[in-house]
């Protein structure tokens, strides 16, 4: 069967991701291809401190996404999408959107972005003894129970993004464990996982929840494996995703998802000792893990699951290429005005050759030194940022050299949290799979390999990441697939062509110089967070 008859059969299937900077939406056939594709610009904004996005844009975003892949199917194959075989719902993870009772939203979106929750957090991984970070959703909620602010009494429903869309969309309050992992510990047993029992007996009884009279199982969404039944589109559904009326309701979903678990289901890396690197707006690595780790790290690793359940290390920064990406505009805007739009190159390939230029770079960088904290980054002890970028009077400060350190710097505090994790704790990690806009050239990929100190590839559908992996999820759900693991690599990506880039010597040796640079500079960026 065609595409363009798979789709008019209704056997196609639907991912939608809300990533940072854009929401994406792909539609797979029976081979796990993507087939068509819509997407929405989009722009976190800092809002009294808070950094969010206004509800009226997350549906704007949404409706404006799905109109663009049916335009795409029109101009593609001719047709009108009307229905879809399964579909799932994604988005960045954790963070926090409260509701009382009416479904009014009780204060603006608070993103994982968002550094204000430092103290629920220390407190929370003391009572627990269990990294609680700062983006999740239960140290949003504790922190405003600890502000004593104004909406806790009113708060009916907590959801992360993807929860909510989905939510939206089917009625059901649910959430894929892995999404879940990111609101509060869950506790993984016999193929079932659900919020830890003993830690909710304890973040219950604190004084500030036990007089609201708040019970998280009441305000948090039903915890679910991959492939479980988690809802169909509703009429209403069908109407706020689609609004001409053209969609068709009764369509399954799947559990929503948050980015790190579509991440590991797009790059392969759901199996005990693989791990996967999803490196965009912000970055993120994965690893399964075999045992425990030793101790608690908090605010640098966090533990979360796979789709599936299992214990996943996570060293999540806030920063990746944001401020790199800054950097490349500036200079694609200098070049238009230079040489105008007709004789500039495309954007896309503009990009690629000043990223493929710094591959010419002094194995020193030629002494130069970036920060892309245009937020806060945990790791390094920051709670909020100052993009940064200095050099010593005498520094070698060409194209080559910027271009490298902007792409060192992108993965500083990532590689921060990555040296416990090899260093200290001895996780065994036998492939990593990258996935995100830092693998789209070959110096990103020799790149990350340098920082993380092993091999790490990227697959030939490394571009297209997170909704992708999510239509992935929908298509293992609603085929009845029992073993996720054994669904990607058989069906999935058992022909699958990818990129491997092992650890050159001289880069490596490249990124330890600046790594060692940036370590020590962190001085600079503490001054410039207090006092500008």
């Amino acid at each position: 069967m065609g595409n363009k008859e798979l789709i008019e059969s209704g056997s196609a299937v639907l991912g939608i991701e809300f990533g940072s900077t854009r929401i994406k939406a792909v539609l797979i056939n029976d081979k796990y291809e993507p087939i068509a594709g819509g997407s929405y610009t989009w722009e976190n904004t800092l809002d009294n401190g808070i950094w969010t996005y206004p509800l009226t844009q997350i549906h704007e975003g949404l409706q404006t996404c799905y109109a663009d892949l049916k335009k795409d199917v029109q101009e593609k194959y001719g047709i009108k999408l009307t229905k879809f075989r399964a579909g799932g719902i994604s988005a960045m993870m954790h963070g926090y959107l409260a509701f009382d009772k009416d479904e009014n939203l009780l204060v603006p979106f608070r993103t994982w972005r968002n550094t204000i929750t430092g103290q629920a957090s220390k407190e929370l991984s003391d009572l627990f003894n269990f990294p609680v970070p700062e983006r999740w959703s239960v140290s949003h909620l504790y922190q405003a129970i600890l502000n004593k602010e104004p909406h806790i009494s009113k708060i009916e429903n907590v959801y992360t993004l993807a929860g909510y869309i989905h939510y939206m969309l089917t009625g059901k309050k649910v959430l894929g464990v892995g999404d879940a992992s990111g609101m509060f510990p869950v506790k993984y047993d016999n193929g079932k996982a659900d919020y830890n029992p003993d830690f909710k007996a304890k973040f219950e009884a604190l004084d500030g929840v036990k007089a609201l009279g708040l019970k998280l199982d009441n305000v948090f969404p039903k915890v679910l494996m991959a492939g479980e039944e988690a809802g169909t589109l509703t009429d209403s559904g069908a109407k706020f995703l689609d609004p001409t009326g053209d969609l068709q309701a009764g369509i399954p979903f799947c559990p929503p998802e948050g980015d790190a678990g579509t991440g590991m289901a797009a790059t392969n890396s759901v199996a005990a000792k693989t791990g996967n690197i999803s490196a965009g707006t912000s970055v993120f690595s994965m690893v399964v893990l075999e045992k425990d780790l030793k101790k608690a790290y908090p605010g640098i690793i966090d533990i979360v699951t796979t789709p599936a359940g299992l214990p996943v290390a996570m060293v999540h920064a806030n920063n990746c290429t944001g401020e790199h990406n800054y950097w490349m505009d500036l200079f694609y805007e200098v070049a238009t005005l230079m040489c105008g739009a007709e004789n500039t190159p495309k954007i896309g390939k503009f990009f690629d050759d000043l990223i493929g230029k710094s591959l010419e770079a002094d194995k020193d960088c030629g002494g130069l030194l970036a920060y892309n904290y245009l937020s806060g980054e945990t790791i390094t002890g920051f709670n909020s940022g100052r993009p940064l970028f200095a050099r010593a009077e005498n520094a070698k400060f060409n194209v080559a050299n910027f271009m490298r350190v902007q792409m060192f710097a992108s993965l500083g505090a990532l590689r921060a949290g990555m040296n416990i994790l090899y260093d200290e704790e001895k996780v065994p990690v036998e492939s990593m799979t990258g996935a995100g806009g830092y693998f789209k050239t070959e110096a990103g990929l020799k790149y990350m390999a340098a920082a993380m100190k092993t091999s790490v590839s990227a697959m030939e559908t490394a571009g297209e990441g997170g909704p992708w992996g999510m239509a992935l999820l929908a298509a293992f759900a609603a085929e009845g697939k029992k073993d996720l693991g054994d669904f990607l690599n058989k069906e999935v990506f058992g022909n699958c062509k990818k990129t491997t880039s092992a650890p050159e010597a001289e880069l490596v040796e490249s990124f330890n110089i600046y790594f060692e640079r940036y370590m020590k500079g962190l001085a600079i960026e503490k001054a410039a967070v207090e006092n500008l």
